[in-house]
């Protein structure tokens, strides 16, 4: 399971609304079943290895096409009965029907596949650590993204997007979402129906909320709600701010209610005015003893209970004793970056890179919160800051070496230019924490080759499912320098 498709030279056609029963081989990397028919590759949702199928053909290209479960005729023994009414019909949850014990194997397999097979990596020689899964794989995300839109009756609905589409699938009580958010936007859509407030209209481009936005501190049990509008906050504060706020309070751990206006015809759901309608602009959380604040934009992972553990295992692979000079790539609002500086000491330096000045402003903040003073951050691409003269500065020759190297990019992996200033700083160890394996190791391979005679190997990788019932998985690589 796990592997990518592979390029067939098929003789065989097939067409759209066709019926073909096919058995099932493998997973794709977003969970849904591969299999193949004359050399002809299948990728059907909801399908599980091991099963014998029928699908309807809805797409197709050369050498490869996409169908819709039919019938199951050879069920695996795998398969579950999924917890959500709404799984199948739902994109979120791509895995639900698997059990969590071939959910987690399936994820391993995958990060091992991708090293293996896309990275050369020689996995003989690696210590692979198993993989860290949830005792209760439920009810573990701290922050969602609802798109409010106009139902049948002209209601408004809430709920997620049916997969490769943006019709919306009215859904309140999701199975992997944190409580209170069911009666957060139940309360929503009372309100919108007594005030007579519009759903966004994505054709007509009318309407008021587009989205609902929320996250919750596990830690404290702060909640912030954000309403995404389609017009200005002004207007919208002076006419409904008073109802929304008079509602929403009544909620335990309601703290904040933000408004962010998005008046763009865009599939961005997010616009870059947000204000505080109630409440505070921030919410506060910890990940073991580091408290962060965080704001409505920033990057923090979704699932807390998974995310210490991802943390702790960065912190022990970069192997700090204490005094080293430390560079933390993709710094986001520092999450990473105050756990090292905690363990490097005084005399040690942690500094922090990323590219998004409102993330860097919150993590400068995160760091006086936790009085953490070795460590600073940095604005821009990593590889114009590190060795600049702003660099020189502010720290002097320790910014200029590196003994470990932190790297959290986003799913497209690594900028090739970074990974070429990473092996011109030649640090002792590079530590990569990653949420797409393919592209890891991609970087990995490029890392392995080297420059300049300097390379890394693979030492150890473990992997992290920081989204069960979902098709992702996290994992973190160790790499070390060739001597």
């Amino acid at each position: 399971m796990g592997s990518e498709m592979k390029k067939f030279e098929s003789k065989a056609e097939f067409k759209k609304n066709q019926e073909v029963t096919v058995t099932i081989n493998d997973l794709g990397k977003d969970g849904e079943g591969i299999g193949h028919i004359d050399g002809y590759t299948l990728f059907i949702k909801d399908a599980l290895p091991e099963e014998t199928v029928r699908a309807k053909i809805m797409k197709t290209k050369k050498g490869y096409g996409f169908a819709r479960l039919v019938e199951i005729q050879k069920k695996a023994p795998g398969r579950v009965v999924p917890k959500c009414i709404s799984a199948r019909a739902c994109g979120g949850c791509t895995l639900q029907h698997l059990s969590y014990e071939e959910q987690l194997r399936f994820k391993e397999k995958k990060v091992l596949d991708c090293l293996s097979r896309i990275g050369e990596v020689d996995l003989t020689g690696v210590e692979v650590l198993p993989i860290f899964g949830m005792e209760n794989p439920w009810h573990y995300r701290n922050k969602a993204q609802f798109p409010v839109r106009r139902g049948k009756e002209g209601k408004p609905v809430v709920g997620f997007y049916a997969g490769r589409t943006h019709s919306v699938i009215p859904v309140t009580d999701c199975a992997i979402q944190s409580s209170p958010m069911k009666e957060i936007l139940e309360t929503i859509l009372v309100v919108m129906e007594q005030e007579n407030i519009p759903a966004y209209d994505e054709e007509t481009h009318e309407g008021i909320i587009r989205h609902i936005f929320i996250r919750k501190a596990f830690a404290t049990g702060e909640i912030m709600v954000c309403l995404i509008i389609n017009e200005g906050f002004r207007k919208f504060a002076e006419q409904y701010g008073e109802p929304f706020r008079l509602a929403l309070t009544k909620i335990e751990g309601v703290t904040s209610i933000l408004v962010n206006v998005n008046k763009e015809r865009t599939n961005v759901i997010m616009g870059t005015y947000t204000k505080c309608l109630w409440g505070k602009e921030t919410i506060t959380d910890y990940i073991g003893k580091i408290r962060y604040e965080i704001s409505a934009q920033s990057f923090y992972q979704v699932n807390p209970l998974q995310t210490e553990k991802l943390y702790q295992t960065a912190l022990e692979f970069a192997g700090l004793t204490g005094g080293e000079t430390v560079w933390d790539m993709y710094c986001g609002i520092g999450t990473i970056s105050l756990f090292l500086a905690s363990s490097v000491g005084q005399a040690g330096k942690v500094l922090g890179v990323e590219i998004v000045p409102e993330a860097v402003e919150n993590a400068r903040k995160n760091a006086a919160l936790n009085q953490l003073d070795n460590v600073e951050f940095f604005c821009g691409a990593a590889e114009d800051v590190v060795g600049s003269e702003e660099v020189y500065n502010r720290v002097g020759e320790a910014g200029m070496k590196a003994d470990v190297v932190v790297v959290d990019p986003p799913r497209k992996g690594c900028d090739r230019v970074l990974l070429e200033t990473i092996c011109n700083m030649a640090p002792a160890r590079i530590v990569y924490v990653s949420c797409d394996p393919a592209t890891l190791a991609r970087d990995v391979k490029i890392l392995g080759e080297g420059r300049d005679g300097v390379q890394y190997e693979v030492k150890k990788v473990r992997a992290c499912d920081m989204f069960p019932q979902g098709g992702h998985v996290e994992c973190i690589v160790l790499m070390s320098k060739v001597k």
